[in-house]
C-alpha cells in the first residue's frame, strides 16, 4: 500500500536532527521544539595584557551575569578557530613600498597556516509547558480579547527584553559584545555544520532552517564525517580540585582548526537545592558499609574508620548548598566538548592529541568520543540542550573560569576611518597573526618605547613604508641621526639636513598679508622674543603689532626677520630678534627672503645638525 502518512516518523537526513526552524525576529531563531535563541559575537580581555585583578574581576561580574540564568534556559558558548591567511593587497605609491610589502607578504606566507579565534554566547530560552501556561491564565486577570497567539508574541518579546539586557551587562564587562543580525546568525549556525566557509543570505521566507543551512553529507558511526572532514570529539569528564580564570586559554595558540563549545542548561535555586541535596546525602550514606553499620547496631559502639573520600565530597556537596543559599553562585548542567577535523584522518588524529595534552595538562580528564561521537557532536551545536548525557553540575563561577572567555586580540578587520585595510600585518603569539593599525576612530597618534638598539627606528621607517598603501597618502619624518634618510629616499622623498648653510632657507613672514596669517605672526614672533627672555607686555605686543602690518605691505621679497627688526620701533626687541636673522646663528634658515622647501609626498628632515 501507499504510505500517505503526512509526517515522516523517522528521520533521514543531517537536517531532521537540526533544532532550527524560522527566524522570528531580527537575529532570533525559533527552534523546532518551541524554544528561542539568540547569538552574541564576543571578546574577551587578552591574558598577555591584563592582570591577574583584571582577570579576577572579569570572572566575578560575569558570575554575576550568569547566576541571572534559572529553568528553562541554555547558554552555548563557542570558541571557533578558523584560518587567518588573508593578506591584505593593495597599490602603493611607489616601488620600494610595494617591494617590501612583497617581501612581508612572502614571509607571512612562509610562516605556515595562521589562526584566529571567534567567540559566541547563544542565549537559548524554551518557554513553560502549555499547561502550565494555562493555569497561569487562570489565576491572572488578562486584558480582554487576549489570546494564546498574543502569549507567544508576549514571550517572543519577554525573551528578546531579557537577551537584550544580559548583552548591555556583558558589553560593560568584556571588550566587545554584539548580538548578530540575521545574516550573521545563519552564517555562524550554517559554519557548525558545513565544511565550507560562506556568507548565507537570508531566505524571503525565512522557514525550514534546518534544510536550508543543510548543504554537507554527515556520516555517522564512531569515526563521524562532515563532508570530507573526518570528525574527532574530546569531553571534559573530570576536573581539577581549583579552577582559575583563563584556565584553558593555550587553546587559544595552537596553528589549526577548531570548534571549542561548553554548553550550560541552567538550573534555578529550587532544582539545585534537590540536586545538590540528593548528592549530599549519597555521599554521606557511603561514609561507612553496611558491614560498619551492623557492628554499630549490635555492639552500641560508633566506627571510628569512615570513607575519607565520601566525608569530603559530602562537606563538598554541603558547601556548594551553603553558596547556594547565599546567592552567590548557581548551578547548572555543564558539557564541554572540542570538535576538530581534517581531510586525512591520521592529521585529525594528531590534532585531538594536541588538545587532549593541552586539556589534560591543566588537571582535567577527558574522553575521547567513540559510541557517543554522533551525540557529542549535535550536543556541541548551538540550541540543542538534547543531546549529549555527559553533563555533571557545575556552578557559575567555575564555569566563569572555564568557558571560553580570554582571547588574542588580533586587531581590526580595517581602517574603519580611512575605509581601507590595517596598516600592515604583523604577528603575535601562537599562530594567531595581529593586524596593526594605529587609528583609534580619527586619530592615529602613537608612542613608541623602548631600549636603545632595540628596533624602533626600524619599526618606523617600516610603518612610513607600509602607510604608502593608502591612496593620497603623505609621509614626514622629522629623524635624528638619518635612520629614515634611507627609506625616504627610497620613497622618491625629499631629505632635507637642518642647520647647514644652503640645505634650507624659511621666509616664515611671506605671507602676512593673507587673512589670519597676521594674527599668527604675531603669535609666533612673540614666541621668539620670549625664548631670548624678554616678556610680552601689552606695549611690546602693539610695538611687533604696527610693525608687522607695515612689514605686510611690503614685497614678498622683503617680508623677513630682517625687515621686521628695521621696522620695531625698540632696541630691545631688534636685539632680541637679532639671533634670528641673517647677522645671528639662526639666520640662514629663518631670515630667506625666498622659501627653497619642497612639499612633497615623502619629506625627511634631519634635525641633528641643528
Amino acid at each position: 500500500m501507499l504510505n500517505l502518512a503526512e509526517y515522516r516518523k523517522t528521520a533521514t537526513g543531517l537536517a531532521d536532527y537540526l533544532p532550527w526552524a524560522s527566524l522570528v525576529a531580527p537575529g532570533i531563531v525559533l527552534n523546532k521544539d518551541g524554544s528561542f535563541q539568540r547569538t552574541i559575537r564576543y571578546r574577551g580581555p587578552d591574558l598577555d595584557s591584563a592582570t591577574d585583578a583584571e582577570l579576577v574581576a572579569v570572572s566575578a561580574r560575569l558570575n554575576n551575569v550568569l547566576r541571572r540564568f534559572g529553568e528553562g534556559w541554555a547558554l552555548f558558548f563557542e570558541a571557533e578557530r578558523v584560518p587567518a591567511n588573508q593578506y591584505p593587497g593593495h597599490r602603493f605609491a611607489d616601488a620600494a613600498s610595494w617591494l617590501v610589502d612583497q617581501e612581508r607578504y612572502a614571509a607571512f606566507s612562509a610562516d605556515g597556516a595562521h589562526h584566529e579565534s571567534r567567540y559566541y554566547l547563544t542565549l537559548l530560552y524554551l518557554p513553560p509547558p502549555e499547561h502550565q501556561g494555562r493555569a497561569e491564565r487562570l489565576l491572572y486577570e488578562r486584558q480582554e480579547g487576549y489570546s494564546d497567539e498574543a502569549d507567544v508574541w508576549g514571550q517572543l518579546a519577554w525573551f528578546e527584553t531579557e537577551t537584550t539586557r544580559a548583552l548591555e551587562l556583558l558589553s560593560s564587562i568584556l571588550p566587545e559584545a554584539e548580538a548578530l543580525d540575521d545574516v550573521e546568525t545563519l552564517t555562524y549556525l550554517h559554519g557548525t555544520i558545513s565544511d565550507k566557509r560562506h556568507p548565507v543570505t537570508v531566505p524571503s521566507i525565512p522557514t525550514h532552517l534546518d534544510a536550508i543551512l543543510c548543504d554537507t553529507s554527515f556520516l555517522g558511526g564512531v569515526e563521524p564525517k562532515l563532508g570530507r572532514q573526518h570528525l574527532r570529539l574530546l569531553t571534559v569528564a573530570g576536573f581539577p580540585n581549583t579552577t582559575t580564570p583563563g584556565l584553558l586559554d593555550a587553546l587559544n595558540d595552537l596553528g589549526f582548526a577548531y570548534r571549542w563549545t561548553t554548553r550550560w542548561i541552567a538550573l534555578d535555586k529550587i532544582q539545585a537545592n534537590r540536586q545538590l541535596t540528593k548528592l549530599r546525602r549519597q555521599w554521606f550514606a557511603k561514609r561507612k558499609s553496611v558491614a560498619a553499620i551492623l557492628r554499630e547496631v549490635m555492639f552500641n559502639r560508633e566506627t571510628t574508620l569512615v570513607d575519607s573520600d565520601a566525608d569530603n565530597k559530602a562537606a563538598d556537596a554541603d558547601e556548594a548548598l551553603q553558596e547556594l543559599g547565599a546567592d552567590d553562585v548557581a548551578f547548572g548542567y555543564l558539557t564541554t566538548t572540542l570538535v576538530v577535523g581534517d581531510v586525512d584522518h591520521k592529521r585529525a588524529d594528531e590534532k585531538l592529541l594536541a588538545l587532549e595534552r593541552i586539556i589534560n595538562g591543566r588537571g582535567f580528564t577527558t574522553i575521547r568520543e567513540t559510541l557517543n561521537a554522533v551525540e557529542a557532536w549535535l550536543g556541541s551545536l548551538p540550541g540543542n540542550p538534547y543531546a549529549n548525557v555527559r553533563q555533571p553540575i557545575v556552578h557559575t563561577l567555575n564555569l566563569a573560569h572555564m568557558m571560553p572567555v580570554s582571547a588574542v586580540w588580533a586587531g581590526p578587520e580595517k581602517n574603519r576611518h580611512l575605509d581601507a585595510p590595517p596598516l600592515m600585518m604583523t604577528e603575535t603569539r601562537g599562530a594567531t597573526p595581529f593586524r596593526l593599525d594605529l587609528h583609534s576612530g580619527d586619530v592615529g597618534h602613537a608612542f613608541v618605547v623602548g631600549p636603545t638598539g632595540s628596533g624602533k627606528s626600524v619599526l618606523l621607517s617600516l610603518l612610513a613604508l607600509q602607510f604608502r598603501r593608502f591612496i593620497g597618502s603623505q609621509v614626514a619624518i622629522f629623524d635624528r641621526g638619518r635612520s629614515a634618510r634611507a627609506a625616504s629616499l627610497a620613497m622618491g622623498g625629499e631629505s632635507i639636513e637642518l642647520g647647514l648653510e644652503g640645505t634650507l632657507s624659511l621666509q616664515p613672514l611671506s605671507r602676512i598679508d593673507e587673512p589670519g596669517e597676521l594674527a599668527f605672526a604675531l603669535e609666533w614672533v612673540g614666541g621668539l622674543i620670549s625664548n631670548e627672555g624678554v616678556s610680552i607686555t601689552p606695549d611690546i605686543k602693539d610695538a611687533l603689532w604696527t610693525a608687522l602690518k607695515s612689514l605686510a605691505s611690503a614685497p614678498k621679497g622683503e617680508r623677513t626677520l630682517t625687515g621686521l627688526a628695521v621696522l620695531v620701533q625698540s632696541t630691545a626687541l631688534s636685539q632680541a630678534l637679532a639671533p634670528y636673522t641673517l647677522e645671528g646663528p639662526y639666520g640662514h634658515l629663518l631670515d630667506g627672503a625666498t622659501e627653497n622647501l619642497a612639499l612633497t609626498d615623502v619629506l625627511h628632515v634631519e634635525v641633528e645638525p641643528l
